[in-house]
């Protein structure tokens, strides 16, 4: 059998000029496809979160919904979305911050949790880090703590790693 990162590494796909030309998209859904590749990811990422007293998973929309709500069935947590603005029916709080090309807004459910929460926050791929610093402030607005960040995919290169902050962070592939 091979190891998680050579497991990854054989599944996902590299798509460039996605979703502008000189991107170079790290596509997931070959992973998901595989449900021995997709276990596989999830059970890793649970080993490195099961000793941390996680109260919740937060997944960012899209595809962290689908990996946070996975890894929190694993850790036996509940899942709060953190999602794009206009696609919450509830009382929410919200924040505006910049990405590579544009502004984007990210929303959650102002009581999704309660205050002293550790929550554990889910994406699949950390690349300058402004999406996931966003949804942590969202959760420390709230008066949650944040204990860490778990990504599937990482690009090292554009250093997303300096906008976390000294939680914990775990990429089980490194680009």
């Amino acid at each position: 059998m091979a190891g998680i990162e050579e497991t990854l590494r054989e599944r996902i796909r590299s798509i460039p000029d996605y979703p502008k030309k000189g991107i170079l998209f790290r596509d997931i859904t070959p992973v998901l496809k595989d449900g021995y590749a997709f276990g596989s990811c999830i059970d890793e990422l649970a080993k490195h979160f099961a000793k941390e007293k996680i109260d919740y998973v937060a997944g960012i929309e899209a595809r962290g919904f689908i990996i946070g709500g996975a890894l929190a069935d694993a850790l036996h947590v509940g899942f709060i979305p953190i999602r794009k603005q206009g696609k919450l029916p509830y009382k929410k709080i919200s924040i505006e911050y910049e990405l590579e090309y544009s502004k984007e807004t990210m929303e959650m459910h102002e009581d999704a949790v309660e205050k002293g929460s550790r929550v554990l926050i889910v994406d699949d791929l950390l690349a300058t880090g402004g999406t996931a610093a966003a949804s942590a402030e969202l959760l420390r607005r709230v008066g949650a703590k944040v204990v860490g960040f778990a990504f599937v995919v990482e690009l090292s290169e554009l250093r997303g790693r300096g906008k976390l902050g000294g939680a914990r962070i775990v990429s089980l592939i490194r680009y």
